[in-house]
């Protein structure tokens, strides 16, 4: 039978007071945690924040279908169980692993008799529903259609992927994203501090590096760190005051990882520089070993991506243009896929831009350009190239003279598109860059012969 699992016992829960329901420290002390209002939860403030769209809809009660997706421990259960509150709703739940269209057309049917007879709206919610097949997510369109449930549904996959089309069509959707380090910390702090539900009733003392270290390993997931932490609480002994004291070495073997040297701003941001410094001085095996420490440490793979992404637009740029393509193939796997798998892309990545061919040729262009703008040598735009698509430009002489490029032999044209002679872009000889640099030569020698005649 379907039920919300906050609930012991295999009886039908009692309703939720405004303050949430009943719970049993026989529960999991994530499950005991788990936020009873808005106030509480923690993390996705970019759809919770006052203003925030979710957020109006369901203080307006103004809900419909929802799809939750996000990683596992981000909120999805506890947010739904948020808006069944908050609207007054009877809270039904299936899972899409273990049922089958008899319990939905049962919950389905109930939900229509209850809305009928007392008015009070149905939520259903339907974990993992990307593990319904199309005929079971086919069941539940009519009546979401025409209103006898409010689905909510939860994946940790992408809807429209893996959700039908119609379903998605009838729903908003709204991506729950990794608790941040700090979030996870407060939800902690949080949990050591309230004698109701949480650990309070014990007396413990625990170091902040030990906080720090489940926060981060947790990899964004609240119920792991919660439950990491009842671990360590609960297998700790007291010491003869009967006082926990919860340590690093309690920490990580709670869950399950050591800390690497990196708890400290300091290691977080020598351990990165390191990493970018050999791949810029194209040192595989030397930026190989960073990027394994930063994964055992629990860095975010968007950390790290993004300063792959950088590395190849700085140190290799053109001389090998493909490395900047592969390193944002590298970010959007990272993200797609997560930890563990990330560390493949990451890691191919990291080995394509540490043996490129390296120029900063580029980077330095575009500093250099900035920095005559910055210094107030800002040019006007030459006649023969401003807009000429409205009505009057040509009596302003705008566009008078230009050339198009296409209409000349190459697709080159020797013509003044900055109105001084100013060069930027110093090309190398590394790489692909050393023909790009044949061609950039040609066309400035070209472009200096056009310009000298014209003085003439």
């Amino acid at each position: 039978m379907a039920r919300d699992d906050l609930f012991p016992g295999p009886v039908e829960p009692a309703p939720a007071t405004a303050a949430g329901p009943d719970v049993s420290k026989n529960q999991p002390l994530a499950a005991r945690m788990r936020p009873r209002n808005l106030d509480e939860f923690a993390g996705q403030s970019h759809i919770l924040a006052p203003g925030q769209l979710l957020r109006r809809a369901i203080e307006a009660d103004r809900i419909q279908s929802l799809i939750f997706f996000g990683p596992p421990g981000t909120g999805k259960t506890s947010l739904a169980q948020i808006i069944a509150r908050r609207t007054k709703s009877k809270f039904e739940r299936l899972s899409g692993v273990e049922s089958n269209v008899a319990d939905m057309r049962r919950v389905l049917a109930t939900a229509a008799n209850r809305l009928e007879n007392t008015g009070q709206p149905t939520i259903l919610f339907i974990d993992e529903i990307h593990r319904f097949n199309k005929a079971q997510q086919d069941v539940l369109l009519p009546d979401v259609e025409s209103g006898v449930v409010r689905l909510i549904g939860a994946t940790t996959h992408n809807p429209f992927f893996f959700v039908n089309s119609p379903l998605v069509s009838r729903s908003q959707i709204f991506e729950l994203r990794p608790l941040s380090e700090e979030e996870l910390f407060a939800l902690l702090q949080g949990a050591l501090a309230d004698t109701e539900r949480g650990l309070g009733y014990l007396k413990i003392q625990a170091d902040e590096t030990a906080l720090r270290h489940l926060a981060r390993i947790a990899d964004g997931d609240a119920r792991k760190t919660l439950n990491a932490l009842e671990i360590a609480a609960l297998t700790t002994a007291p010491d003869k005051k009967g006082v926990v004291h919860l340590d690093l070495a309690a920490a990580e073997q709670s869950i399950q990882k050591k800390a690497v040297v990196y708890d400290d701003e300091d290691a977080h941001y020598d351990t990165i520089s390191a990493f970018i410094k050999s791949m810029r001085g194209s040192d595989p095996d030397a930026a190989l070993y960073w990027l394994a420490k930063m994964i055992h440490a629990g860095e975010d793979p968007r950390f790290i991506a993004r300063r792959i992404v950088i590395c190849a637009a700085e140190d290799v740029g053109l001389a090998d243009p493909m490395a900047l393509v592969l390193a944002n193939a590298a970010l959007s796997a990272s993200e797609f896929v997560g930890w563990p798998e990330a560390r493949i892309p990451l890691a191919e990545a990291t080995v394509y831009i540490a043996t490129a061919y390296k120029s900063n040729s580029a980077y330095l262009a575009i500093d250099a350009a900035l920095e005559d703008v910055k210094s107030g040598r800002t040019l006007p735009v030459p006649e023969h190239l401003r807009d000429t698509h409205y009505q009057g430009a040509e009596r302003l002489g705008h566009g008078k003279g230009y050339e198009y490029a296409h209409d000349h032999p190459g697709h080159f044209v020797a013509q003044d598109y900055l109105g001084t002679d100013r060069i930027y872009y110093q090309p190398t000889e590394q790489g692909v860059e050393k023909k790009i640099k044949e061609r950039v030569e040609k066309w400035r020698a070209e472009l200096g012969a056009a310009r000298r005649k014209k003085e003439k």
